[in-house]
């Protein structure tokens, strides 16, 4: 026979889950609807990288019937989940938060934090660093007759790629620190380990740019945060050490 003093907090366990799924939901949907009369200016900003590189005949083109319609929409629901990351995480902040020891939540909420704006810090760089110089190198490299008319459906897909490249290679130094106060490896070991994670970065950077400079763009930043997190992961560490050696 089912225990119903087992299956009650189950139950309130499901609705509580349900109801922030919803919240997450909704506040996309409201963010989506507030920039859906936008969608066309929005992806043309997007475009700028591209279409201010490329010669004055060229424009680029929708291959599908639908293509001008719903890739800028298509777009505006991506940009309205990015915008809505920090509602996403309180809301799945709240929903692990009561099963958390107090230590766990000091721990936990300034890595979703650092974690959230690495991310948009990397998308930044990766917009107005990264694709300036990629497709200014692109469209110069173009064979003599040949017209760069880019599909924006295609270019939105390739873009995102980019966005979420950077996003996440920002996020190294939060990988470092949590390494480090997990007690999996320690600062010193990634130290070590410093000419791996540099030839790491750079394949990386070659399966994910075609060129040189872009590639040199995003392996070294990965590498300068990686410095960063181990910094920071010795002084959260010496600040442990201490808080400890003080309580006794």
């Amino acid at each position: 026979m089912s225990n119903p003093d087992r299956e009650q907090p189950l139950i309130s366990h499901l609705i509580e889950l349900r109801t922030r799924l919803l919240r997450i939901v909704g506040g996309v949907l409201v963010v989506f609807v507030a920039l859906s009369p936008f969608s066309n200016p929005i992806y043309t900003a997007l475009a700028v990288p591209l279409t201010r590189h490329m010669p004055a005949q060229s424009n680029m083109i929708a291959i599908d019937v639908l293509s001008p319609f719903l890739t800028p929409l298509k777009f505006s629901l991506i940009l309205a989940v990015f915008i809505t990351i920090p509602w996403i995480l309180y809301q799945v902040w709240a929903f692990v938060a009561p099963g958390l020891y107090q230590r766990e939540k000091r721990m936990v909420l300034p890595i979703l934090t650092s974690s959230t704006l690495l991310f948009y810090c990397g998308m930044a760089f990766a917009y107005f660093a990264i694709m300036p110089i990629f497709f200014a190198f692109i469209t110069a490299t173009a064979p003599e007759g040949v017209s760069v008319m880019t599909d924006i459906n295609r270019y939105l897909d390739f873009v995102m790629t980019i966005f979420f490249a950077f996003g996440v290679a920002f996020e190294v130094p939060v990988a470092t620190v949590i390494l480090s106060l997990a007690g999996i490896l320690s600062p010193e070991t990634m130290a070590a380990k410093r000419s791996y994670i540099i030839v790491g970065a750079f394949v990386i950077g070659m399966l994910l740019m075609p060129d040189v400079i872009s590639q040199t763009l995003l392996a070294l930043p990965m590498w300068l945060l990686f410095e960063a997190g181990i910094l920071i992961s010795r002084l959260m560490l010496r600040r442990r050490r201490e808080a400890q050696a003080a309580g006794g």
